[in-house]
């Protein structure tokens, strides 16, 4: 008789998404309610989140907004999170185009951390049969009661929509989905979940 064999499991690789992070800002836990008494329980709660669900083949889009407070702090926790890790830029990112020459090295500095592509503006993706829109802000909507930075938003031209800004003001607005931390219980949505969201169709809460 032959001795059985345990076999592990295959895993296909999977893709992930994510935004606002805000790690290191203390002003967020107030601004959004977030249930974390300091930035050091919310940068853990935060990693342990992505971790949790992330393994280290997967792919994760970062739609923006991904440290505050002292970067030389903050920047570098990208090292402890899994996967391959690629940004979109957000306002409060300082390698964001939209700060002018204030974003002049940070690319570089961005990518030194762990990232592994910075994008600007918006970008294009398939999931599964639909082309969306990636970018960190919305077609329209705030987190604050105006809409700031019109120059830098996506024109609506009927396609889907990821991205982040808005934190916990929606989950889904027709066809803009937020994947902000805000939205998505601290932790970064898979694929699969958009998907099914995109199939589901367009809501309007």
């Amino acid at each position: 008789m032959k001795p059985s064999v345990r076999v592990r499991p295959w895993r296909i690789m999977a893709t992930w998404y994510t935004a606002d992070l805000h790690l290191g800002h203390r002003n967020i836990i107030d601004y959004c309610a977030r249930p974390f008494g300091d930035t050091e329980a919310m940068n853990r709660a935060l990693v342990d989140g992505w971790n949790d669900v992330v393994a280290n083949g997967d792919d994760v889009w970062v739609l923006g907004d991904f440290a505050l407070g002292k970067l030389a702090n903050t920047l570098p926790l990208v090292n402890e999170l899994r996967g391959r890790k690629v940004l979109v830029a957000g306002n409060h990112d300082r390698c964001w185009l939209g700060h002018g020459r204030r974003a002049e090295g940070w690319t570089e500095r961005y990518l030194e951390a762990g990232f592994d592509e910075v994008n600007q503006g918006q970008v294009k993706r398939r999931v599964g049969d639909t082309e969306v829109l990636l970018c960190h802000f919305p077609y329209r909507g705030d987190s604050h009661d105006h809409d700031r930075y019109r120059e830098h938003r996506p024109a609506d031209r009927g396609s889907w929509l990821l991205h982040g800004h808005v934190h916990e003001r929606w989950v889904q607005r027709g066809r803009m989905i937020n994947v902000g931390v805000d939205a998505t219980g601290f932790r970064p949505i898979s694929e699969d979940d958009v998907a099914a969201t995109i199939e589901r169709g367009v809501m309007t809460r």
